[in-house]
């Protein structure tokens, strides 16, 4: 188990109610990583985040939901129908007990069932609660359904990405809840720093789509200083004349990501320099390349499409003949700012995060098999982040919960599972 600092944790004696879903779950799991007990409320019959693939061994059950295994360790479960007045009751007594509430219900859901912040203040005036929504809990658009797809698009994110004479195209990996979470997380740790001030709780509004609109915060000054629309323009980097520039290059076995451009600051020029004479070294630099002014002729605002694909179609032969890590690994002696673009099985064999003791073994008890998870996000000395519980079974801490620390006897518990309320 390590020693003493090792088996503390940050927020330990702090509890998380969490009724969130999707990515949203992000939020308390950061909390459980720090060390908070986060129990995670499901209906009768489990979450419906449960049904999200991909499956354990592509089993599509509910307790075998790998998004949910990502979500949801350092978790405890319990089970709990909101909308019976027993429910209601068991969860005014739940969160007298709380600390920080996460849900991500539609706006005026919970008002509706007389369980919501303004009804529970009273009993807890100090609980921070957290609301996730696409939209937020006020304006016109509050009470719209929404997805990732949805609210990626609202955020006008979705506008600039993909190639410029095609549409817009959706992030292949879903972004704007875990973006609301983690906005969520740092909320909670603002809202706790003002309680141990004054005693005081907060309800915290959260809209995904103001979150993933600071993906923006290199797009938007365009319109604010000049009213123009940024396009789309693909694998490339524009310049203010509208030359097209190559980021992503391919090589051996993949990409590498490198921009030149040329007369824009001493690193820039140093880089396209030592480029040049690593390619002499490789006899593979053409005789007009070694004596290119980089300084004068690769200015933005000089030069031509046809000038940049020349120069880029001779540095993009170079790298053809090597491998990403044959690129990275000389790229670094020479001080030139490259990066490998891994895969996923890259990651998984990154020797920086092996090093770092990222990638954390997880005994699975009733698969009967240990699984390799990411690690908590941040590393704190004395008491590091870590995944210290498994992922939950559907309400597998209802009598330690309800019976343990509710004090319900088990008779009041079997009853309450016969009514289906838990």
């Amino acid at each position: 188990m390590g020693n003493k600092a090792e088996q503390e944790r940050l927020l330990e004696p702090y509890r998380v109610l969490d009724l969130s879903e999707q990515g949203y779950m992000l939020c308390a799991k950061i909390l459980g990583d720090l060390g908070a007990d986060v129990i995670k409320i499901e209906p009768p019959g489990g979450s419906p985040s449960r049904s999200i693939g991909p499956f354990y061994k592509d089993i599509p059950e509910p307790e075998k939901s790998l998004f949910w295994f990502s979500f949801c360790n350092n978790k405890r479960s319990i089970t709990l129908n909101l909308e019976t007045s027993d429910g209601r009751e068991l969860f005014r007594q739940l969160v007298k007990t709380a600390d920080f509430l996460i849900e991500s219900f539609s706006p005026g859901f919970m008002d509706g069932l007389g369980i919501g912040y303004s009804d529970l203040t009273e009993s807890n005036p100090g609980i921070i609660w957290v609301s996730m929504t696409p939209h937020g809990q006020t304006g016109p658009k509050a009470w719209y359904k929404g997805c990732d797809l949805t609210t990626v698009a609202a955020s006008g994110y979705m506008y600039v990405c993909g190639e410029p004479d095609r549409p817009p195209v959706w992030i292949s990996c879903p972004q704007t809840f875990i973006n609301a979470a983690i906005d969520g997380f740092a909320s909670a740790m603002f809202a706790n720093w003002y309680r141990a001030m004054t005693g005081e709780g907060q309800h915290i509004d959260v809209s995904a789509q103001e979150c993933s609109i600071r993906l923006m915060q290199d797009i938007l000054p365009f319109w604010d200083t000049e009213r123009r629309i940024v396009k789309r323009t693909g694998p490339s980097v524009p310049t203010g004349s509208g030359v097209r520039r190559r980021l992503h290059w391919r090589c051996k076995d993949g990409y590498i990501c490198v921009f030149y451009t040329g007369g824009s600051g001493e690193t820039f020029i140093r880089q396209d320099k030592e480029t040049t004479k690593w390619m002499k070294e490789n006899g593979m630099c053409p005789e007009w390349l070694e004596k290119f002014d980089w300084v004068n002729d690769y200015q933005a605002t000089k030069m031509t499409q046809e000038l940049v694909e020349r120069v880029e179609n001779a540095i993009g032969e170079f790298f053809l003949s090597m491998s990403k890590e044959e690129i990275f690994n000389e790229a670094v002696k020479r001080r030139i700012p490259l990066a490998p673009v891994y895969t996923t099985e890259d990651v998984c064999h990154e020797i920086q995060l092996e090093a770092r003791g990222f990638w954390q073994k997880v005994e699975h008890e009733e698969l009967g098999e240990t699984l390799t998870y990411c690690g908590p996000f941040v590393q704190i000395s004395p008491m590091p982040a870590r995944i210290w519980r498994r992922p939950p079974l559907i309400g597998e801490h209802n009598l330690e919960v309800y019976e343990q620390e509710l004090g319900i006897n088990r008779s009041q518990l079997n009853l309450l599972k016969e009514s289906k309320v838990i």
